[in-house]
């Protein structure tokens, strides 16, 4: 289901925090309250493979985003246990210590089945009883949501790859510098690029020159 353009769900999902503490978050209030936008990214399972170096990844992102008054959050269908025991395993054996972002515990699915993210497949059979198939986790979904809770990204990728950190800073430096000068940002621009006016003459100029 796609939700660009729309106000992100507002949901309230248990959390875990670096130091072990229970919380609660609500995505779209923490983009709304704080005037800030959020990066939420979906990973499939803790301690799986992928996932720990796109959760370290954009750990090392962190003040990159902070400069751009972005929070990032991450989010799976693991419980606040299974991410704490996650964040005190150390990076060397796997695990994600040393992040300090918070983690939603989305273990009853539903904000991820809200969102349509969850791989699972319901079929019936002939007595009309539900066969469910799938994994019952979550694909990399990633969202970016403004400061007044609207989202203006989203991307699926299948499980097995990974994501690319640095394309979420430039699509976050590209909408920051529509909401700033309300040019549009043609393909492939990065930040001190041309960008160019929304009209006929502004795209004929912008290719003459490019």
């Amino acid at each position: 289901m796609a939700i660009v353009g729309k106000k992100f769900p507002s949901v309230s999902i248990d959390a875990m925090s670096e130091m072990g503490d229970d919380l609660k978050i609500n995505v779209f209030e923490e983009a709304v309250s704080k005037g800030k936008k959020v990066l939420l990214f979906w990973y499939p399972k803790d301690f799986t493979f992928v996932c720990p170096t796109e959760l370290h990844a954009f750990q090392a992102a962190l003040p990159d985003f902070e400069k751009r008054n972005t929070i990032v959050i991450g989010a799976s269908c693991d419980t606040n246990e299974v991410h704490f025991a996650w964040l005190n395993t150390p990076k060397d054996n796997g695990g994600i210590e040393g992040v300090t972002y918070p983690i939603l515990a989305d273990t009853h699915r539903q904000l991820s089945n809200i969102l349509g993210i969850v791989e699972q497949e319901v079929e019936y059979d002939e007595e009309g009883n539900e066969i469910f198939s799938g994994s019952n986790v979550t694909f990399r979904a990633t969202y970016l949501i403004d400061e007044t809770g609207k989202v203006f990204h989203e991307s699926v990728n299948d499980m097995p790859v990974g994501r690319n950190v640095k394309e979420y800073l430039r699509l976050i430096d590209a909408y920051a510098h529509v909401q700033k000068h309300g040019e549009v940002c043609p393909a492939n621009w990065e930040e001190g690029k041309e960008a160019m006016n929304a009209n006929r003459t502004g795209v004929a100029e912008y290719l003459s020159a490019n």
